[in-house]
């Protein structure tokens, strides 16, 4: 398994000296009991899901935590961090809220814990696709049948009346840009650094963007989830895991520009253009304060429901694989 660890720091060379300075020196908080454990094992896509930068960029503040083994785990068994943590390889998932739904209807032992932010992704597509319901008898481009763009794409054209499984001609590639750019297929949903790209090649249109367009923008795009054993285990640990990440989140909404330059610094960030133009146009951090994120497990259940991917009703996986308590706690502590 190829890992990102702790050990090899922040950021390298002379680069690293400024990553204190992002949040301060790392300093140990005592205010509450120590964390259970000092490891914790968190996902990463480098350079090509900048929506995670508040991961990225969460090392100090982990450290401050009282983490001293901290790993960003690029590759384990499966595609996508919901396998990873279904096989217990990481022990938080930045995912989007279909993929935890789908996890806990299936009894994969997970918690959702918070909403991290709206917005990130965009519904690219050619000339021939000027609205959604124009995906009737069109080809979209996915990264795997039943992985996320499938999932997130099947509930956008169902919500429009599609017959997702009938009207649309699934194409399943691992670099859509390319296939889209060689006619391969007529649409495919995009996240950061995608839209960005795009834009450059001067390559199709946006039909949809989860962070404007209703009703996608009323709910989070990407929340946060851990494993049962280290939820209950750790509390401690898991609310000092939590409050790193929102922290970060925040950093990332009140200087877009140092956290775009750290990301990209360290190797995980694509580009440091593209981070900035993402931030506040398709990644929004400023709601995890303001949403409620049982309404968007609610919303995101009953989409999967009605297109037959779960069975279970939004009730049962909210009171199955959610706990808002540290959540609570920490939109006290953390007011500004």
């Amino acid at each position: 398994m190829h890992i990102i660890q702790n050990r090899r720091g922040f950021l390298a060379g002379a680069a690293a000296a400024g990553a204190a300075s992002l949040f301060g020196s790392p300093k140990q908080a005592f205010a509450e009991a120590p964390p259970e454990t000092t490891a914790v094992r968190l996902p990463a896509f480098p350079k090509i899901a900048d929506c995670m930068t508040p991961i990225y960029i969460s090392q100090d503040l982990l450290r401050t935590e009282g983490f001293a083994d901290i790993t960003l785990v690029t590759k384990g068994t499966g595609p996508d961090s919901s396998d990873w943590i279904e096989h217990g390889e990481v022990d938080f998932d930045w995912n989007y809220p279909p993929a935890h739904i789908r996890s806990i209807a299936k009894g994969v032992p997970i918690t959702v814990l918070s909403g991290l932010h709206v917005g990130c992704l965009e519904l690219i597509a050619n000339d021939r696709v000027q609205t959604i319901p124009d995906l009737r008898g069109k080809r979209a481009g996915v990264d795997d049948v039943n992985g996320n763009t499938y999932l997130l794409l099947m509930m956008i054209a169902a919500y429009v009346g599609l017959d997702p499984a009938n009207d649309i001609e699934w194409i399943t590639t691992p670099d859509p840009i390319e296939a889209f750019a060689e006619g391969k297929i007529d649409a495919f949903l995009g996240t950061a650094p995608v839209p960005q790209i795009m834009r450059e090649r001067n390559l199709g249109h946006v039909i949809l963007k989860t962070s404007v367009d209703r009703p996608w923008a009323h709910y989070y795009c990407c929340m946060l989830a851990g494993t049962n054993e280290f939820v209950q285990r750790y509390p401690v640990a898991a609310k000092r895991v939590l409050r790193a990440l929102l922290k970060a989140v925040d950093f990332c909404l009140s200087d877009p520009a140092a956290a775009a330059k750290a990301v990209v610094a360290n190797g995980l960030g694509s580009r440091d253009d593209y981070i900035r133009q993402a931030f506040g146009a398709e990644v929004l951090y400023d709601k995890w304060r303001e949403y409620d994120p049982e309404d968007s497990i609610r919303f995101y259940a009953l989409r999967l429901q009605e297109t037959g991917m779960i069975t279970s009703d939004p009730q049962t996986i909210i009171a199955n694989g959610t706990d808002w308590r540290f959540l609570d706690e920490l939109k006290q502590e953390l007011k500004t």
